[in-house]
């Protein structure tokens, strides 16, 4: 029987709207609309994208593949922040609406966000026992649905949700069957330790959402001196290399371990204007210039654990030179 061959780390490099500031939650900031986006991730060289949040793509399943498909983007999968833990609320009518759409697009991923209920990530509510057993079974119950479609359902541990801290982490581990999309940002700021996690439990890691961040907001957030949202307009996320996450560390225990799935690009980003503006451009952030740097750091991750892709990089710089 023959093995399926893993393509290249350098080959699994998704990206995601937030990175260009476009978001679910009210008055986030300004907005890119999609053409520029999409354009600009396909003028990147990504690979493929997330949805991003309704309304960015079109509603209908097939409308969002032939939006993709127009950019030659592939899809990956959508974040889809849904109350879990209250029993009078059954999530999967929203989520199997999301699941249709991916299913259209051909895509992996449902990523799941235990939401509270209330807009914005600023704040949480304590979340009892009974919440806690009504969440888990509701984890299975997503699990199961998406299964069926043959999509990949993960738990997304965020800021401001049911489930943000390396604690509340372990509890969706130990007591369900979903995958973890392991947001190495969201989880530091949540008070985890992200490389524990990819250490300890890469067998339960379906999905990355890789972030860097300066750990010097991230403890604002953690002690209430900052709002989560202020943070982020200040510049909590920055482009991979730059923060405090240990990305290498995290890349190369999940490579070791066989990882063979997407590694999505997300700088959560709040513009105050168009960056492509010359009068809105102070202050705005250039979202393009923060990928570009992002690809360029985990390029070279990707290169010190596969020899092949820095002999590669080594041959092609040596004809060019040559031919100079």
């Amino acid at each position: 029987m023959t093995e399926t061959a893993i393509p290249p780390l350098t080959e699994r490099i998704a990206a995601a709207p937030i990175s260009w500031g476009v978001c679910e939650v009210p008055g986030w900031g300004w907005q890119h609309q999609p053409p520029t986006v999409l354009t600009e991730m396909r003028d990147l060289g990504i690979a493929a994208t997330e949805f991003g949040p309704d309304g960015f793509l079109p509603d209908s399943p097939q409308g969002k593949a032939d939006t993709l498909a127009e950019y030659g983007l592939a899809a990956v999968g959508q974040f889809v922040p849904v109350v879990l833990h209250d029993p009078g609320f059954d999530p999967l009518p929203i989520v199997e609406a999301a699941m249709a759409g991916l299913v259209a697009a051909q895509a992996s991923t449902v990523v799941i966000a235990a939401a509270t209920g209330a807009e914005g990530y600023d704040a949480r509510p304590e979340l009892d026992e009974a919440g806690w057993s009504t969440l888990l079974a509701n984890l299975d119950r997503i699990d199961e649905a998406a299964a069926r479609l043959g999509l990949t359902a993960t738990l997304h541990p965020h800021v401001g949700t049911m489930v943000e801290s390396g604690e509340e982490t372990d509890r969706v581990l130990a007591g369900s069957r979903i995958g973890l999309c392991l947001d190495t940002g969201h989880l530091l700021i949540g008070g985890g330790d992200p490389v524990r996690v990819a250490v300890e439990h890469p067998d339960r890691i379906a999905h990355m959402h890789l972030k860097d961040v300066d750990l010097a907001w991230a403890r604002k957030v953690q002690d209430g001196s900052a709002a989560y949202t202020d943070a982020v307009a200040s510049g909590m996320y920055v482009a991979l290399g730059e923060g405090d996450v240990d990305i290498e560390a995290i890349v190369a225990s999940l490579e070791g371990a066989g990882y063979t799935g997407w590694y999505v690009l997300e700088q959560d980003t709040i513009l105050t204007g168009d960056p492509a503006d010359p009068t809105t451009t102070k202050g705005a952030g250039d979202p393009v210039a923060d990928v570009r740097t992002s690809i360029g750091h985990l390029t070279t991750i990707a290169e010190s654990l596969d020899p092949r892709l820095a002999g590669a990089r080594t041959s092609t710089d040596g004809v060019d030179e040559g031919g100079a």
